[in-house]
Order: structure tokens, then C-alpha cells, then sequence
């Protein structure tokens, strides 16, 4: 599951409760910046640009600590260019989902011979649990912050999800706490305090685990059969989520691609 892309996804929902919590101000016509940095590399997938009056917020989500080119070079790098576009202040921040004693984690500057910068690391593990459990916006993260007894906190995480009164936004923050809390807890603990229903019906929960399936079993299919028509590609795209899992655990039978055609013939029929 991609957790960073989960983080992304609430960042650009809730941008002005994500400049207010790494900010620590109160923010005025947030938006999210749509911006293309022509040099690579450009890691879309957990990368958020918040453009505020006079300053860029630029947001980088971490679960692993190994990246190639290194977090700070990464970090100088996007630094440059956004201000050579915008040609105003800019602060990032590189938040770490898991815990980890990697010394990446805790650093916050690029140093080389001619160059020093700097750039702020946020560690979910030692962050108040507080200020998240009491803003639906950022309560995914909830789980992922400092705690003494993490089943009581995702015990009061599931307490607060059910206190929140529109149906939609109780599904959608439901889905994403369960995706964020599988990097503390198992599946079937998450489950037994968020209710199983409430995530399935969530219909950006269940576009993210679409996707993230997809993607698994694509990584699989090209790397059987290293080229496979484009057609039949987007035929296993338009799947649901159960569908492909299934065709995952059937594709181990599979002799070539006329099988997995003959499968996707079946299930249109």
C-alpha cells in the first residue's frame, strides 16, 4: 500500500490544516500549488506544494529513509528551483511515517563543499497525539504519533472517527486511518476497532487499494511476460480491487498470455 500517496491525498484535501499544523500559523488562501520541476527526479506520488501569499510550503512524505538521490540533496535541489519559479521563501519539511533509527531521519541540512541547507524532518512517532486526535483532517495520522500504549490510541483514533457526523467524511477518514495504521498495527486489530463496512464503502479508500492492486500485479505481469498488449493492460485496469487479487492468486496457473485472456473473456461475460 502506498502509504506516502495516502498523505498526499489528505495534504491536498485539507491543505490549510497541514500549513497550520507544520507552520504553526494561521493561514490565509492556502491553495495547492499544481507546479512542474522540469529536472528530475519529481516523486509525485508523495510530493505536496502548498502555495501560501508570501511563501511556498513544500511537503515530502517519507515511509523509507532510502531514497536515490539521497532526502537532503533531493531537498537543496527542489529548494532551487521552486524559488528560481516563484522567487519567494520557502520551507520544507520531510515527514517520517515509521519509526526508525536511521540518521536520515533526523537530519535537516545538505552539506557539500560550497553548499549548506536546511530543511526541517517531523518524526510522526514523536509528535503530541493531541493535536491529531482533535482535527478529523489530520486524525489519520493519529495512529503514527508518540504513545505509551499504542492499542489505547488507536482506541481512541476508532472513538473519534465515529464522532464525526457527515457519513462521507466518516467513511473516506476511516479508509485512510486503517491504510496509515498498518505501518504500527496488524489488519485484523485495525479491523476489530474500525468498522469493516464503513471502510468498504468509502469510495476513495476503495479507489487507493484499486490502484495500489493494480499496480502490484502489473509489476507481475510484466515481469512474466515482459511485453504485454496495452489493450489487455487496460482490461485488468477497469478491474475492482477483489477481482484482481483473485486473478493474482489464478495467474500462478496461468502457461501464457492466452490464459490471462481467456480469464478477463470469462469475467466480462
Amino acid at each position: 500500500m502506498s502509504f506516502d500517496n495516502v498523505c498526499k491525498i489528505l495534504a491536498e484535501k485539507h491543505p490549510v490544516e497541514f500549513a497550520r499544523w507544520l507552520l504553526n500559523v494561521e493561514p490565509s488562501n492556502v491553495k495547492v500549488l499544481k507546479t512542474e520541476l522540469s529536472i528530475e527526479p519529481i516523486r509525485a506520488d508523495s510530493v505536496t506544494f502548498l502555495q501560501l501569499p508570501n511563501r511556498i510550503l513544500h511537503i515530502e512524505f517519507q515511509t523509507l529513509t532510502l531514497s536515490n538521490p539521497p532526502i537532503p540533496l533531493r531537498m537543496a535541489s527542489y529548494s532551487i528551483r521552486l524559488k528560481t519559479i516563484y522567487r519567494c521563501p520557502v520551507t520544507q519539511v520531510v515527514i517520517f511515517l515509521q519509526q526508525t533509527d536511521d540518521e536520515i531521519a533526523f537530519q535537516e541540512e545538505y552539506v557539500d563543499e560550497t553548499t549548506i541547507h536546511h530543511y526541517r524532518s517531523v518524526r510522526m512517532w514523536e509528535q503530541d497525539p493531541g493535536l491529531f486526535l482533535n482535527n478529523s483532517a489530520l486524525l489519520p495520522l493519529a495512529p503514527l504519533t508518540q504513545t505509551d500504549s499504542p492499542q489505547a490510541l488507536m482506541s481512541q483514533v476508532a472513538e473519534e472517527i465515529a464522532k464525526i457526523p457527515n457519513r462521507v467524511t466518516r467513511q473516506d477518514i476511516a479508509g485512510y486511518t486503517e491504510i496509515l495504521a498498518g505501518l504500527r498495527f496488524k489488519k485484523d486489530f485495525i479491523r476489530q476497532l474500525l468498522s469493516e463496512d464503513i471502510m468498504q464503502e468509502s469510495v476513495i479508500y476503495q479507489d487507493i487499494v484499486q490502484k495500489e492492486a493494480f499496480k502490484f500485479f502489473h509489476r507481475q505481469l510484466l515481469r512474466r511476460f515482459n511485453e504485454v498488449d496495452s489493450s489487455i493492460i487496460e482490461r485488468i485496469r477497469q478491474l475492482p480491487a477483489d477481482k484482481i487479487e483473485t486473478l493474482g492468486e489464478e495467474f500462478l496457473d496461468f502457461s501464457d498470455i492466452s490464459d490471462l485472456v481467456a480469464w478477463l473473456d470469462q469475467q466480462a461475460r
